[in-house]
């Protein structure tokens, strides 16, 4: 859970520092913006060759290989006062988190029965929503009030932490033996189905999330002041949401993610045909909120069952999917936004949204075994 909160906090903590970053460096604000793409597309690309590579290497040494990359890396990020070499360290605690989302799911839900890999899965995404929540916010005030290097060298000493506890405390034990290596019903149907929704709707959510400032101001009319105070309440939406879907994704796993979609598609297309009514627009970015996290969540549990192979391989592969879907619905977004407005951003999200329900409701999951 500490990783998953220093790597996601890691991962966004430029986006609201590249103003800070920008003028220390000498470089544009849109160069700068190349810290979070360039780190996405990297997590996309690498996630499945990366796991593939280290597949027959204990779990154990894979996890103290990523932390020991993540501390190394920002630490040497803090210390860096040039663009090229702090973009090269950036892409190397991105080739730690692609690695580190592929193998730490089938880990830690191993640990436990099978009857409660939801809530394991739930909270370990909890975890990483608490990053858009308090890491992220956090960090950049620790960066404005104290320099940037500063947030960075806790991501560090945190990454170092993770480090020594899966060092000392998890079991080392062959890949291929661990509890959650296989799939519990291998279905590569349904593994197509999932992959291909969960990159459907993360393109659908990113189209319109990625523009989510300028349509709160230019559509619903709303003050400086108060977008920051949604955008936290939005972030609140999204660790509410994973809270609730892990709580009932051992009972319906199914039902879970399609509902998540479902709730996803309602919040974006309210949010293009009532964005511009204050009280609708505040409803509406809750309902996106709350099925954001959930989304992913549901997606990689999903992974656990109908993975036909190895689950971290699968994980790695819905990673990648979804990180996919992550840059094409900002480059969508920001497409259509010359032509359309940013009101067209948020009705071609809700629409790919829908498309991901379609793909879903076909084929429902055979029954796990216990």
């Amino acid at each position: 859970m500490l990783g998953a909160f220093t790597f996601n906090t890691a991962e966004n903590l430029p986006i609201g520092l590249l103003d800070v970053v920008a003028g220390r460096l000498g470089v544009s604000v849109p160069a700068t913006g190349l810290l979070v793409t360039g780190y996405g597309l990297t997590v996309a690309v690498a996630s499945l060759p990366l796991t593939h590579a280290v597949r027959s290497v204990p779990r154990r040494h894979v996890l103290t290989g990523v932390f020991a990359a993540l501390a190394v890396s920002s630490l040497a990020a803090a210390l860096l006062s040039s663009y090229g070499p702090l973009l090269a360290a950036r892409l190397v605690t991105a080739l730690a988190q692609a690695l580190f989302w592929a193998v730490m799911g089938p880990v830690a839900v191993g640990l436990f029965p099978p009857g409660v890999r939801g809530r394991v899965i739930g909270a370990l995404s909890v975890a990483g929503s608490l990053a858009l929540v308090a890491g992220v916010p956090g960090g950049t005030w620790l960066g404005r009030h104290g320099g940037w290097p500063l947030p960075v060298t806790v991501a560090a000493v945190l990454g170092l932490v993770s480090l020594v506890t899966v060092a000392v405390l998890l079991p080392t034990t062959r890949p291929e033996a661990e509890p959650a290596a296989l799939g519990i019903s291998p279905d590569r149907r349904r593994f197509a189905l999932v992959l291909t929704a969960g990159a459907l709707s993360a393109t659908g959510a990113f189209a319109g999330f990625t523009y989510l400032v300028p349509f709160l101001g230019d559509v619903g009319g709303f003050r400086p002041e108060t977008i920051g105070v949604l955008l936290v309440a939005f972030g609140l939406a999204c660790l509410a949401g994973v809270s609730l879907a892990g709580a009932l994704l051992d009972r319906s796993p199914h039902g879970v993610l399609t509902g998540a979609v479902a709730v996803q598609a309602t919040g974006l297309l309210g949010l293009y045909a009532w964005g511009a009514r204050p009280a609708a627009a505040v409803l509406f970015l809750v309902l996106t909120g709350g099925a954001l996290g959930p989304v992913f969540m549901a997606t990689q549990h999903a992974m656990l069952h109908c993975a036909p192979g190895r689950t971290d391989l699968a994980f790695a592969a819905n990673s990648g999917a979804y990180n996919v879907g992550i840059a094409a619905g900002a480059a969508l977004g920001g497409l259509i936004l010359p032509y359309a407005g940013v009101r067209a951003a948020f009705l071609a999200g809700g629409l790919l949204a829908v498309a991901a329900c379609a793909v879903l409701l076909p084929g429902r999951p055979r029954p796990a075994e216990s």
